[in-house]
């Protein structure tokens, strides 16, 4: 039997899958009752709290009524794309939303995939997932966008640490100018980007507003003991919409 730790130390964390992928290495652990999702020896996530993660998807909404113009018929419930699945807060509470219509996720790590079906991650999202609304894809955030032909309202976007912190070198490329163009593209006139930072960028600000999208702004998310989270909010008005 392994030795208690004293009062006031926490447990020791415990692997409990490992794998291989092609970006690299995804672990998924256990210390005390939190699971917490490492890529490539990067803290991910865990599912300790959950406010920043959930607010992404509440922030989207929130920012769709408040835009003008907006290109959805009367009637018609918003899409919505969650890119990254993670420990599946965002989608919960998506899912417990009834003024989204069709809920998209996009995961790249099938692990990640599998976790929620099958693994430890099941009893947290195996009702959402199992919601008609939703469909999960697995694949690369950027290649889907390349290649769907669905507009969303709403894309909310949560794969990373920050645009300047990303798990792989090749997921610099979501947030550069380009990439955003492409966002950008899979939104409906009037439609909102929302991506989760663990701290503020101006480059990103920057490159939100030279890839066309207008109303600019973040919002902070306090975190116990250290720096706030923080979303930046985009919106592709009308005005902005290319020919």
């Amino acid at each position: 039997m392994a030795p208690t730790p004293p009062p006031g130390v926490p447990d020791a964390p415990v692997v409990l899958d490992r794998r291989e992928g092609p970006h690299g290495e995804v672990v998924l652990r256990r210390q005390g009752g939190v699971l917490q999702i490492i890529a490539n020896g990067c803290f991910l996530m865990d599912t300790s709290d959950g406010r920043s993660e959930r607010l992404l998807v509440a922030a989207a909404l929130r920012a769709l009524g408040e835009e003008r113009g907006a290109a959805r018929p009367a009637g018609r419930r918003p899409r919505l794309l969650i890119g990254g699945l993670g420990v599946g807060f965002s989608l919960c509470e998506a899912v417990g939303e009834a003024g989204w219509g069709g809920i998209a996720v996009v995961e790249r790590e099938a692990a990640i995939v599998d976790w929620h079906r099958r693994g430890p991650l099941a009893a947290l999202t195996a009702t959402a997932l199992a919601d008609p609304r939703v469909t999960l894809h697995q694949a690369d955030l950027l290649s889907f966008l390349h290649t769907s032909h669905t507009r969303y309202d709403a894309l909310c976007l949560d794969i990373d640490n920050g645009p300047d912190w990303t798990v792989t070198d090749d997921n610099a490329g979501l947030y550069s100018p380009a990439g955003l163009a492409i966002c950008r593209e899979r939104l409906a006139p009037g439609g909102v980007l929302v991506v989760w930072s663990a701290h503020h960028s101006n480059a990103f600000m920057k490159n939100l507003r030279d890839a066309g999208f207008s109303n600019v702004r973040t919002r902070e998310v306090p975190v116990t003991g250290g720096a706030p989270d923080v979303l930046f909010l985009a919106s592709h008005h009308l005005a902005n919409r290319s020919a």
